[in-house]
């Protein structure tokens, strides 16, 4: 299994997460953005930029992944790309993308991107708290004893 971090708009905080899972664990984790991202000096760890463009991150996780790897990405889009490909999303705040739910989280951004484009302000997600990281932390842990065997 790969760990794969759409990490433009990865907080850090997750990313540090993923950093002692990757250590721990012995896990490959791959960050890909649009700009430079520092990693620690590890084997297992890696950062890829791609050049600026819409998506162009997204397409670039896309194509590399394998079924059963794990993407780590706030963007619902992506997460059901990577479903597509037997592959598994889970988000930042610790919510895994599933067949079951991924199509209401496309209808429900949809309707927000609706929304926004008819003039309505609906504001943006809360910022990242403490109880995000741990329902992160915790469902990272519960997915890699699920399929690390």
């Amino acid at each position: 299994m790969h760990i794969w971090v759409d990490a433009d708009a990865c907080p850090k905080v997750i990313k540090e997460i993923l950093f002692r899972a990757s250590q721990r664990l012995s896990i490959s984790v791959t960050l890909v953005a649009n700009q430079g991202i520092s990693v620690p000096a590890s084997s297992l760890i890696r950062a890829i930029q791609v050049p600026a463009g819409y998506d162009v991150a997204d397409n670039y996780i896309v194509q590399q992944l394998k079924a059963g790897d794990l993407v780590i990405t706030a963007d619902i889009p992506l997460a059901a790309e990577v479903l597509e490909k037997k592959a598994h999303a889970l988000n930042p705040r610790g919510e895994l993308y599933t067949e079951n739910n991924i199509k209401e989280r496309l209808m429900m951004r949809d309707f927000m991107s609706d929304l926004r484009s008819s003039g309505v302000q609906t504001g943006g997600p809360a910022a990242l708290n403490q109880k995000d990281r741990q329902a992160f932390g915790n469902a990272l842990d519960r997915f890699l004893a699920r399929h690390l065997k």
